[in-house]
């Protein structure tokens, strides 16, 4: 499974736009980009762990889609939230 910020890279290939170049950050930045990756991979395997609990206990269709639907949901907004992040570090630098 990719990271987020590996199909963030990939998009920007298929855009024709160079992937940022890792080099030009500091340890400090390197180190608060990663902490974020981590803190936003920790909300997705709980969030995961979530749904499938959930799913395991719905009983219809319609369930099973609204459950589908704000897990889709979820993890959208977490990557998101982290491309945004990642963004803020990389231009404070």
């Amino acid at each position: 499974m990719k990271s987020a910020y590996e199909l963030a890279l990939e998009r920007l290939a298929q855009q024709g736009i160079e992937p940022p170049d890792e080099a030009a950050l500091d340890d400090a930045t390197r180190e608060r980009i990663a902490e974020a990756r981590r803190l936003t991979e920790a909300k997705l395997a709980e969030i995961e762990i979530l749904h499938r609990d959930a799913v395991g206990k719905a009983r219809d269709a319609e369930a099973l889609r609204e459950l589908e639907t704000q897990y889709r949901r979820d993890r959208g907004r977490l990557d998101d939230a982290l491309e945004i992040k990642v963004r803020k570090l990389r231009s404070a630098d």
